[in-house]
């Protein structure tokens, strides 16, 4: 008996970040669809989560980037590929895509990429380096901010070219299934006093996430409200001795990886987006508002896509403390009962239009323009 039609996902790691989460989510709607789901990278935590979804991880080097490497892995790929009956390879980022193009040439297979990043390209040849992702027979950007980035510097047509913003869970992300107490559990264990309000900034510890941003508006921000951003990274230790110089020690807490990030969002009044660099998407915006919570964002790239500015929440100058701090003393003066207002309205927005299940969907209507129907006879449609 032949080996069921596959479908491969190819990436450096599974470690952490949205690019991975995106893999898992549409490694299960490929295998809900019938197909086999193979997801190919170098491993790491999260491949933990591919059987779960009926998905297989298949180990190769694909994090290495030499030349040689490339080239290597294209032969590996294309070896997986004939073995495993793959008819399509998905790939989600530069080097392996590189490989994944040979392959895809090898085996025959389709070819489809997603482009989940603003690249830039100051260095000599980074352009040439990037446009793989541009060479898919389906082109996938994560917003319209990719979508007109990928227009404007590599004049790809929209015959190629389809949307398909990244979305919540509604499964993990909706307030009616996270009790008070579970919030409250989460801003005791975070040590933030009876009463105060909780401004809180996800994503990890990186200098264009605007962590100190926010630490420096804090300092005009008057009690009780707390700020708690959550993540870990490398920018840990600088972030702390700011926090100690500008004397904002028990209002600006790191209480370092929050795994419930659902009952991080109930334990909030509002959640802040600070990045100072144009964001692809920008995940934890319709995270927060699938948990009805208002955002306060910057005012650039992919958010402007998905907060409306007095409705669903507030967009600010990046990178500049006075205006954060402004907007936050205006989202705290607000009634409650208009901020619940806008939560709602927020929640409304993700559902109508950035959804896990969106976005399944519409991944599998892609595959389906150049495979036909799936084994399943789900078509995405």
């Amino acid at each position: 008996m032949s080996a069921p039609p596959a479908i491969l996902q190819v990436l450096p790691r599974l470690v952490a970040g949205g690019v991975e989460r995106g893999t898992i989510e549409i490694a299960e709607a490929i295998a809900r669809a019938g197909y086999a789901s193979l997801v190919a990278s170098a491993g790491g935590p999260m491949a933990e989560e591919l059987p779960r979804v009926g998905a297989e991880h298949v180990t190769l080097p694909l994090d290495r980037k030499s030349p040689l490497a490339l080239w290597r892995n294209a032969a590996l790929l294309a070896g997986v590929a004939r073995e495993r009956n793959v008819v399509l390879i998905h790939a989600r980022s530069r080097a392996p895509a590189w490989s994944a193009l040979f392959a895809a040439r090898r085996a025959r297979c389709r070819f489809v990429t997603t482009w989940h990043g603003a690249y830039s390209e100051g260095l000599p040849g980074k352009r040439l380096y990037n446009s793989v992702m541009a060479r898919g027979e389906r082109v996938i950007a994560i917003s319209g901010y990719i979508a007109d980035l990928v227009r404007a510097r590599h004049g790809l047509g929209e015959e190629r070219l389809r949307v398909i913003p990244r979305g919540a869970d509604l499964r993990r992300f909706d307030p009616a299934l996270v009790p008070p107490a579970r919030a409250g559990a989460l801003r005791a264990a975070w040590g933030v006093p009876e009463g105060a309000p909780v401004l809180l900034l996800p994503g990890r510890l990186s200098r264009w996430k605007g962590q100190a941003v926010l630490i420096e508006a804090m300092a005009r921000v008057p009690p009780p409200a707390v700020a708690v951003l959550a993540g870990e990274g490398s920018l840990r230790g600088e972030l702390e001795a700011l926090v100690a110089a500008r004397g904002l020690r028990g209002r600006v807490l790191l209480p370092g990886h929050v795994e419930d990030m659902p009952g991080a969002y109930a334990a909030a009044e509002l959640v802040l987006h600070a990045s100072t660099e144009p964001e692809a998407f920008g995940r934890t915006v319709v995270e927060a508002g699938a948990m009805a919570r208002p955002v306060i964002a910057s005012d650039l790239g992919a958010p402007r896509e998905t907060v409306l500015p007095g409705r669903t929440g507030w967009l600010v100058p990046p990178g500049d403390p006075a205006a954060l701090s402004g907007a936050i003393g205006q989202a705290l003066a607000e009634p409650p009962e208009r901020r619940a207002a806008m939560g709602r309205a927020a929640r409304e927005r993700v559902l109508a239009r950035f959804t896990t299940e969106a976005m399944q969907r519409a991944t599998l209507a892609v595959y389906a323009e150049l495979l036909g129907p799936s084994p399943s006879g789900m078509s995405g449609g």
